[in-house]
């Protein structure tokens, strides 16, 4: 069971890994960025950057966290042989 758990854990962190990878080309740059393919175009006068670039930076974040854990769970398994 826990190297069925190990292998599951081990493709979750390869997708959140190609996940991050795409989502921060995403975000847009100095010169902008490929996220104004995505409505990056429209702006909120509130913080200055657009709702999908907020959107963006949500869904990075949360990715993140995921492929944090994950490492962290696989660390941990590995280690302690289980």
């Amino acid at each position: 069971m826990t190297t069925a758990l190990v292998i599951g854990l081990s493709v979750l962190l390869v997708i959140t890994s190609v996940l991050l990878v795409v989502l921060i080309l995403l975000h847009r740059g100095k010169g902008g960025g490929l996220s104004d393919l995505f409505g990056g175009g429209v702006s909120s006068s509130i913080g200055g950057s657009s709702v999908a670039e907020k959107n963006l930076d949500r869904l990075t974040i949360g990715i993140g966290l995921v492929w944090t854990a994950s490492i962290v769970a696989v660390g941990l398994l590995v280690r302690t042989g289980g």
